[in-house]
């Protein structure tokens, strides 16, 4: 019996041995499956594929697998813009590119001033004597800023073109929140700062629309002006002033009436327009079906022009999304992250930064936050001494966008850029009358007037308002001291353009927000000059480390030879889009009033280009609470 116990005892060891080892050998297997990287391939002669299926955005989000396993539909999928500029100029250069095939078909958009900076990217494919053709199934105005810079403009016959123009209506809950009794307190400092009017009132403020109409207004015009320079022929007067007429003239045919206002050259399939790249750089080798034709894909392209690091280094830190408290991001500028970034290229010895800005501002600690950091690195170290600091303003850099721009040397922004934007704002919800409905009431004793507050539940006393409204104007008075020692201007000065208004890029260079027109580029060369490299120097990116799982989420959101059917979009299916995107405003608007936060600096005039949705079981989510809270 002793014995046969050993035997077991060896059989059951030997046994659990083998389980630890397959199950060591299983996860050394899924580890290389989840971090392998494809590899990028060669560059052959032919074409380069662009696909541009989804948005093209300043700084991707970081998206986490578990929450795309949970969501079960995987997000847009978010070009870096960098890296689609870099690949049209490698392609301008390399002399095995010789035509630019740039598809369209799934493209959802992206800021005005990043979609113009690839769209000069692609007019330098063009002066390098290589066709760029662009198709699409339908075209609206992000899509033609950027096709206006091919070649050859190609759209499905059963699509179209259309220019839809900046602005819109925004929901105002002031009404329906007085109806369910939800009492949204406001604190805020400027005339102009109407991020909170739509939770006090049920319609703009006069000056709310006076300066969201000259905003529109400025960026429309700059839209209009680089599609006409880039295609002259495009009768964009027509189009926009009487878009039923047009329509009608062609019979209702959205794709011939693109093509008779000179908005696209070509009406074809996309099986035509593989046809067209095929008769332009010749069939491809490894591909036997006949509308194949011989192409390089973007990361081949890129692999096979690596960038320079010879010199010194120019750090470049992005802020990017909206600024929050905190370690978020990328694609959402967290506070404690990208001051880390800073702090980071500080111990580096990066002789100079360049704060590359796309954001509507957001949190004032955060915003402080980044704005510290900027100066410890201006400060320098006993060996370094000052070093300079630029910014260059993306689509973007307003309320807290520009709080942590004060800093900068110089200030460099495009004439599409929105800016500006200087005031703050609190909002506390509380529910005392909601409660008192249902027979709920509040009692008891305090010591202070300030025990137990703020209490949402049971209202705020007249002293907790008071000291969070002061509070909000002494930060207010502070970002206006902050903008006014950057500007070397007077407070008083300042107050004449702040007041939580929104500009242009224009009228904020002529008001001294903004020194210089120009992008990414020319803030670096303006970065090195300062501090003395000459030609000697390099851009090194922070924050944009590779992704170990980054294979696995290319997967389970697309790669850019996903073979996934493009979603036709004609008229009806923009409108479709566009009553998606207004449900999403909703219920962002309403988890922005139930949200906890600190003072904001935030801006609701600046269009914020590219959102990554929330997940739709969220959405039901928050949507649920809230119907339940009011009793729907």
């Amino acid at each position: 019996m002793i014995f046969a116990r050993k035997v077991w005892a060896l059989l059951v060891g030997i046994k659990d041995g083998l389980v630890l080892l397959f199950m060591l050998l299983f996860f050394m297997a899924l580890y290389a499956a989840l971090t392998a990287r494809p590899s990028p391939g060669q560059v052959r002669d032919g074409a380069l594929l662009l696909k541009l299926d989804g948005t093209v955005v300043e700084e991707p989000a970081k998206v986490d697998p578990f929450e795309l396993l949970v969501a079960g539909d995987a997000p847009v999928k978010e070009h870096r813009a960098r890296d689609v500029i870099r690949t049209l100029e490698a392609a301008a250069e390399d002399e095995r590119i010789k035509a630019v095939a740039l598809d369209l078909s799934r493209f959802m958009g992206g800021g005005q001033v990043t979609l113009q900076d690839v769209g000069a990217a692609i007019d330098k494919v063009r002066k390098a004597n290589k066709p760029v053709v662009a198709f699409a199934h339908a075209y609206a105005d992000d899509g033609l800023l950027l096709a206006a810079h091919a070649s050859e403009v190609w759209v499905d016959p059963l699509g179209g073109a259309f220019v839809m123009g900046p602005g819109g209506m925004r929901l105002y809950y002031g009404d329906a929140l007085a109806r369910f009794k939800v009492t949204p307190h406001v604190f805020k400092v400027g005339t102009y700062k109407d991020f909170v009017e739509p939770y006090v009132q049920n319609q703009a403020s006069p000056a709310s629309k006076e300066a969201r109409g000259a905003l529109v207004s400025a960026v429309w015009e700059d839209w209009q002006a680089h599609v006409k320079a880039a295609r002259p022929k495009a009768d964009l007067a027509r189009v926009t002033t009487d878009p039923v007429g047009w329509l009608q003239a062609s019979q209702g045919d959205a794709a011939k009436a693109a093509l008779a206002a000179g908005l696209v050259d070509k009406l074809g399939t996309q099986a035509d327009f593989h046809a067209r790249l095929r008769a332009l750089v010749g069939p491809d080798p490894l591909d036997d079906s006949p509308l194949g034709f011989a192409h390089t894909k973007p990361a081949a392209l890129l692999a096979a022009h690596p960038e320079d690091a010879d010199g010194a280094a120019i750090a470049v830190v992005n802020v990017a999304g909206e600024i929050v408290d905190g370690k978020a991001g990328p694609g959402t500028a967290g506070g404690t992250r990208i001051a880390k970034l800073i702090d980071q290229a500080n111990a580096d010895g990066a002789k100079a930064l360049v704060l590359r800005v796309d954001s509507p501002g957001g949190s004032v600690m955060g915003s402080e936050e980044i704005r510290t950091a900027l100066n410890r690195f201006k400060a320098g170290t006993k060996d370094s001494g000052p070093r300079p600091v630029v910014v260059s303003m993306a689509n973007l850099a307003a309320s807290g966008g520009y709080w942590v721009s004060t800093p900068a040397d110089r200030i460099f922004a495009e004439p599409g850029t929105i800016t500006g934007s200087i005031g703050i704002f609190a909002m506390i919800p509380t529910f005392e009358r909601a409660l008192a409905d249902y027979g709920v009431k509040a009692d008891g004793v305090r010591s202070t007037p300030l025990s137990g507050q703020p209490d949402l539940l049971t209202g705020l006393t007249p002293e907790v308002k008071a000291m969070i409204q002061a509070n909000i104007e002494q930060n207010y008075g502070r970002f206006v001291g902050l903008v006014a020692q950057s500007r070397k201007r007077s407070p008083a000065e300042v107050e004449t353009y702040a007041e939580g208004r929104a500009w242009d890029g224009g009228t904020a260079r002529q008001k001294g927000l903004v020194d210089a027109f120009g992008g990414l580029n020319e803030a670096l060369a303006d970065a090195a000059q300062r501090a003395k490299l000459g030609d000697e120097w390099y851009p090194s990116f922070y924050g944009q480390d590779e992704d170990p799982y980054a294979s696995l989420i290319e997967q389970l959101r697309g790669t850019e030879d996903a073979d996934a059917p493009a979603t036709g979009m004609d008229l009806t299916g923009l409108v479709a889009a566009r009553q998606q995107a207004g449900i999403d405003r909703v219920v962002n608007d309403l988890a922005r009033l139930f949200e906890a936060r600190g003072a904001q600096a935030l801006c609701l005039d600046c269009p914020v280009p590219v959102a990554v949705v929330k997940p739709v079981a969220a959405q039901q989510g928050l949507m649920a609470r809230l119907l339940g809270f009011f009793g729907g």
